[in-house]
């Protein structure tokens, strides 16, 4: 557990928590670190919203616990505290670990609570609030419900998110789960489609779904959660940003805008880059893990998306892989942890800024 609280609120974050615990000055460069590693606007104001991360980390977590506990202790006895925490910090950090397997079923996860809502609400609630970011938080919690002061990623990563949550269960809905009743056939829906921002629990059998909601899946592991949050993934942000880059050229616009406001080229050029490393990362593993172990590419493009999005969700052939494919899958979640760009920078030697530029000429695309 300690592991995951780490890995969700990230080892600079913790390294800096430790360091005002004991009473040391945060340098400059610290606070630079800090400022990338949770994706702040600015340096100043980093050991306040810190403080305010470890705050809100720990009483969401707590919270979580607390509403978890009745069905826990109902279900495991004195077992049940421990199970509660576990779980709610597992789900806040976006991380997907249960310890609800036993010796006839290793891997439930969660679906012996499909149709429990306490169970549901709550789990997919620490998701969501782990996966929007720390600078959401803040931004909520500072300006309450004045919507239009919020800043525009603010902005941006609460609408895609409730886009992203609520479409793609309609989704499911309609296509999966038909015998369900309706109560439980509407958390089930919203559950697979809440965790795939890279929780990892799941309440139904997903091996079972149509390959359409499979499909549905892929995308949305990939796209993850918010940046600076507990979640992986390529980030609903880049997603937003490259889909309002699309509708800029389809109404032939010159820049790209959101909420009143222009996105620059570079951050463009980061989105069209993340994207495509992710599509090669999904797709070569994929290829290879099929290749190597004889399995239908959908399955592989599942796991390879889960892996890089650092999901955790499965269709079930994970533990029956060879070493090749496991090291494959290892490799990719280490890459989607750290972030692909991340690897990139700290491999290529940066160049300075040349005052000349070459000829332009046109190339046809499209």
């Amino acid at each position: 557990m300690l592991l995951i609280q780490i890995g969700g609120l990230g080892v600079v974050t913790i390294a800096v928590s430790i360091a005002m615990l004991s009473g040391r000055k945060i340098s400059l460069m610290q606070r630079s670190t800090m400022q990338d590693a949770i994706s702040a606007p600015k340096v100043g104001g980093i050991v306040r919203l810190t403080r305010f991360i470890l705050k809100g980390t720990f009483g969401i977590e707590l919270l979580g616990a607390l509403f978890l506990l009745p069905v826990f202790l109902r279900d495991y006895g004195g077992k049940g505290i421990w199970m509660a925490l576990f779980h709610s910090v597992s789900a806040f950090c976006n991380a997907g670990f249960d310890l609800l397997g036993k010796t006839d079923h290793l891997y439930p996860s969660l679906t012996s609570y499909v149709g429990n809502p306490l169970v549901n609400l709550t789990i997919m609630g620490l998701i969501v609030t782990g996966g929007i970011g720390f600078l959401t938080w803040d931004d909520i919690y500072t300006k309450k419900y004045h919507f239009r002061q919020y800043c525009m990623q603010s902005k941006v990563i609460l609408l895609t998110s409730l886009f992203l949550i609520f479409v793609p269960a309609a989704f499911f809905f309609f296509r999966d789960f038909a015998g369900m009743p309706v109560k439980e056939r509407t958390l089930c829906a919203l559950f697979q489609s809440v965790t795939t921002r890279t929780a990892g629990f799941n309440t139904a059998d997903l091996s079972g779904m149509t390959g359409a909601s499979q499909a549905i899946m892929i995308v949305l592991m990939m796209i993850g959660g918010a940046p600076g949050s507990t979640a992986g993934g390529m980030k609903i942000t880049t997603f937003a940003v490259l889909t309002a880059n699309a509708s800029a050229t389809f109404r032939q616009r010159e820049d790209t805008q959101m909420f009143g406001r222009r996105v620059g080229q570079e951050v463009l050029k980061n989105a069209s880059t993340i994207l495509m490393m992710y599509l090669f990362l999904v797709l070569m593993g994929g290829m290879v893990i099929s290749v190597a172990e004889n399995l239908p590419i959908s399955e592989c493009l599942f796991e390879t998306a889960s892996a890089v999005g650092t999901v955790g969700l499965t269709l079930g052939i994970t533990p029956q892989l060879g070493v090749l494919s496991k090291g494959i899958l290892i490799a990719l979640m280490f890459l989607g942890r750290v972030g692909g760009l991340t690897l990139v920078y700290a491999a290529m030697p940066g160049r300075k800024s040349a005052h000349a530029k070459m000829p332009l000429e046109k190339i046809n695309v499209g």
